[in-house]
């Protein structure tokens, strides 16, 4: 119910040295909070929570013409900063506005909203694409991200590549991420042929499948999914969602972006509706859901 609207690295194999040091670094940044306004890093809360957010703030400017050449863009550029009395061309629009909650260890939250109210916004910043205009987020433990198709794969790397480059990134070493290479392979439907092949000749369906299999199966804490489950056919859904299972009875937290309404009563414990960038509800499942479908009834 949908709301209205043989060529690469095979298990025990080594590595690439480089590869492993750019985890090593990318795992140490991932841990780290957002900085404050200073500059200054905020040390992170204790307790029971997965994820906490405090207060964030997210803006994006909005051109209004657009330039032929990198040349006249600087030359725009240099005008506006002389002149600093004229429109500089852009609008700034808020795409999160004080946007606070926090995410149990174990829990697993569904956001929902309408398009354009900030959900995958919050999920880039989670997961380190967009830095936040103003506000903090810290996440405890291992986090994994699957927002799109393809998502923290590099094409030109094989399958077994990526894989082994995830679990590093995930702090894990080669020999864990080995004991877990077969699991990801029957998950993901895919032969030891298709993961000798670089990522960018893999169609969606096949690039979707091994995303979700290393997401699930490589040890990460916090599983971050935007429209996850939206795509495959539906015996790969089903998968999905007996996996999902399976690693909220571990104990493992999942904040999960979807317009499936069914999803979220299925798997979700807790509902944040996210409408022009704020909260506008955080509750029961299906207390959240029954006004988010008033919503709609009202405005037909």
């Amino acid at each position: 119910m949908r709301e209205p609207t043989s060529g690469g690295p095979t298990p025990g194999a080594s590595a690439d040295p480089s590869l492993l040091r750019r985890g090593e670094e990318a795992e140490a940044r991932s841990l780290l909070p957002f900085p404050n306004r200073e500059g200054s890093a905020l040390a992170p809360g204790v307790g029971s929570y997965a994820l906490e957010v405090e207060g964030l703030v997210k803006e994006f400017r909005v051109y209004h013409r657009t330039y032929g050449s990198l040349k006249s863009h600087a030359a725009a550029l240099a005008k506006n900063l002389v002149r600093r009395g004229d429109h500089a061309g852009f609008e700034t629009r808020r795409a999160l506005d004080g946007v606070t909650f926090r995410v149990a260890r174990g829990e697993t939250v569904a956001l929902i909203g309408r398009n354009g109210s900030g959900k995958s916004t919050l999920l880039s910043i989670l997961s380190r694409i967009y830095l936040p205009t103003a506000g903090e987020a810290w996440l405890h433990g291992r986090l994994m991200s699957l927002l799109e198709l393809g998502a923290g794969f590099d094409i030109e790397l094989t399958g077994a590549q990526n894989v082994f480059f995830n679990g590093v990134i995930l702090g894990l070493t080669e020999e864990q991420v080995a004991g877990r290479y077969d699991a990801i392979l029957d998950f993901a439907e895919l032969d030891r042929q298709a993961m000798d092949l670089p990522v960018r000749m893999y169609s969606s369906g096949m690039q979707l499948r091994l995303g979700f299999a290393v997401a699930v199966h490589l040890d990460a804490d916090l599983l971050l999914v935007d429209e996850g489950l939206a795509v495959g056919d539906e015996g790969f859904q089903e998968k999905c969602f007996r996996k999902m299972e399976e690693f909220k009875t571990q104990g493992k937290t999942i904040l999960m972006v979807t317009h499936e309404l069914d999803h979220v009563e299925r798997l979700a414990d807790r509902v944040l509706w996210l409408e022009a960038g704020k909260i506008r509800r955080d509750g029961d499942v299906a207390e959240v859901l029954a006004e988010y479908w008033d919503t709609f009834r009202h405005a037909s």
